[in-house]
Protein backbone atom coordinates (compact mmCIF):
# COMPACT_ATOMS: atom_id res chain seq x y z
CA UNK A 1 0.00 0.00 0.00
CA UNK A 2 1.74 3.40 -1.05
CA UNK A 3 0.49 6.46 0.97
CA UNK A 4 0.22 10.22 -0.41
CA UNK A 5 0.23 12.98 2.11
CA UNK A 6 -0.66 16.57 0.58
CA UNK A 7 -2.38 19.76 2.15
CA UNK A 8 0.89 21.07 3.87
CA UNK A 9 2.30 24.74 4.36
CA UNK A 10 2.78 27.48 6.02
CA UNK A 11 0.50 29.10 8.12
CA UNK A 12 0.35 32.03 10.72
CA UNK A 13 -0.85 30.66 14.37
CA UNK A 14 -4.23 30.97 15.14
CA UNK A 15 -4.66 29.73 11.28
CA UNK A 16 -5.81 26.19 10.16
CA UNK A 17 -4.84 23.29 7.05
CA UNK A 18 -6.15 20.08 6.20
CA UNK A 19 -3.71 17.39 5.66
CA UNK A 20 -4.96 14.66 3.31
CA UNK A 21 -3.57 10.99 3.10
CA UNK A 22 -4.77 9.15 -0.17
CA UNK A 23 -3.51 5.83 -0.30
CA UNK A 24 -2.54 4.62 -3.95
CA UNK A 25 -4.48 0.99 -3.08
CA UNK A 26 -7.14 0.49 -1.59
CA UNK A 27 -7.24 0.26 2.41
CA UNK A 28 -10.02 -1.51 3.19
CA UNK A 29 -10.12 -3.12 6.82
CA UNK A 30 -7.11 -0.49 7.36
CA UNK A 31 -6.61 2.25 10.24
CA UNK A 32 -4.90 5.02 9.52
CA UNK A 33 -3.04 7.13 11.65
CA UNK A 34 -1.06 10.31 11.70
CA UNK A 35 2.29 11.42 13.04
CA UNK A 36 4.30 14.15 13.30
CA UNK A 37 8.06 14.64 13.69
CA UNK A 38 9.77 17.85 14.93
CA UNK A 39 13.51 18.15 13.99
CA UNK A 40 15.40 16.71 16.71
CA UNK A 41 12.45 14.85 18.31
CA UNK A 42 11.25 11.71 18.26
CA UNK A 43 8.43 11.10 15.92
CA UNK A 44 4.49 11.18 17.63
CA UNK A 45 1.17 10.41 17.50
CA UNK A 46 -1.21 11.96 16.77
CA UNK A 47 -4.49 10.48 16.08
CA UNK A 48 -6.14 7.59 14.11
CA UNK A 49 -9.18 5.99 13.10
CA UNK A 50 -10.74 3.01 12.60
CA UNK A 51 -11.98 1.24 9.24
CA UNK A 52 -15.17 0.09 11.14
CA UNK A 53 -17.20 2.49 12.99
CA UNK A 54 -14.98 5.29 12.29
CA UNK A 55 -13.93 5.45 16.31
CA UNK A 56 -11.00 8.21 16.72
CA UNK A 57 -8.52 8.77 18.87
CA UNK A 58 -5.79 11.95 19.58
CA UNK A 59 -3.28 12.55 21.41
CA UNK A 60 -3.75 15.17 24.71
CA UNK A 61 -1.49 17.78 22.26
CA UNK A 62 -3.92 18.07 19.75
CA UNK A 63 -7.44 16.93 21.25
CA UNK A 64 -9.83 19.76 20.56
CA UNK A 65 -7.53 21.13 17.96
CA UNK A 66 -7.39 18.62 15.30
CA UNK A 67 -10.19 16.50 13.60
CA UNK A 68 -9.17 12.98 11.77
CA UNK A 69 -11.64 11.81 9.10
CA UNK A 70 -11.61 9.27 6.41
CA UNK A 71 -13.93 8.95 3.18
CA UNK A 72 -14.28 5.24 2.40
CA UNK A 73 -15.91 5.71 -0.74
CA UNK A 74 -13.02 8.43 -1.79
CA UNK A 75 -10.12 5.95 0.11
CA UNK A 76 -9.14 8.87 1.69
CA UNK A 77 -7.88 10.38 5.33
CA UNK A 78 -7.74 13.91 6.51
CA UNK A 79 -6.29 15.60 9.30
CA UNK A 80 -7.94 18.66 9.93
CA UNK A 81 -5.69 20.83 12.13
CA UNK A 82 -7.62 24.40 14.09
CA UNK A 83 -5.60 26.67 16.16
CA UNK A 84 -1.93 25.67 14.94
CA UNK A 85 0.47 26.58 17.24
CA UNK A 86 4.41 27.13 16.43
CA UNK A 87 4.74 23.55 18.38
CA UNK A 88 2.79 22.02 15.81
CA UNK A 89 5.41 22.16 13.16
CA UNK A 90 6.64 19.27 11.81
CA UNK A 91 6.65 16.91 8.90
CA UNK A 92 3.55 14.93 8.91
CA UNK A 93 2.54 11.36 7.81
CA UNK A 94 -0.12 9.39 7.33
CA UNK A 95 0.06 5.64 8.28
CA UNK A 96 -2.04 2.19 7.68
CA UNK A 97 -2.17 -1.05 9.44
CA UNK A 98 -4.26 -3.95 9.17
CA UNK A 99 -7.00 -4.09 11.94
CA UNK A 100 -7.59 -2.02 14.86
CA UNK A 101 -5.95 1.70 15.48
CA UNK A 102 -2.81 1.77 17.64
CA UNK A 103 -0.94 4.75 18.81
CA UNK A 104 2.66 3.11 18.36
CA UNK A 105 3.89 3.91 15.37
CA UNK A 106 6.10 0.54 15.36
CA UNK A 107 2.61 -1.42 14.84
CA UNK A 108 1.91 0.69 11.53
CA UNK A 109 2.30 -1.20 8.11
CA UNK A 110 2.36 1.47 5.34
CA UNK A 111 3.56 4.64 5.28
CA UNK A 112 3.20 7.90 3.25
CA UNK A 113 6.27 10.56 2.44
CA UNK A 114 5.29 13.11 4.70
CA UNK A 115 4.34 16.82 3.93
CA UNK A 116 5.63 19.57 5.96
CA UNK A 117 3.50 22.05 7.90
CA UNK A 118 5.30 24.96 9.41
CA UNK A 119 3.38 27.49 11.70
CA UNK A 120 4.60 30.66 12.35
CA UNK A 121 4.12 33.03 15.44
Amino acid sequence: VQLQASGGGLVQAGGSLRLSCQPLDTVSNYAMGWFRQAPGKEREFIAAISWVGGSTYYADSVKGRFIISRDNAKNTVYLQMNSLKPEDTAVYYCAARRGQVAQNGNRYDYWGQGTQVTVSS
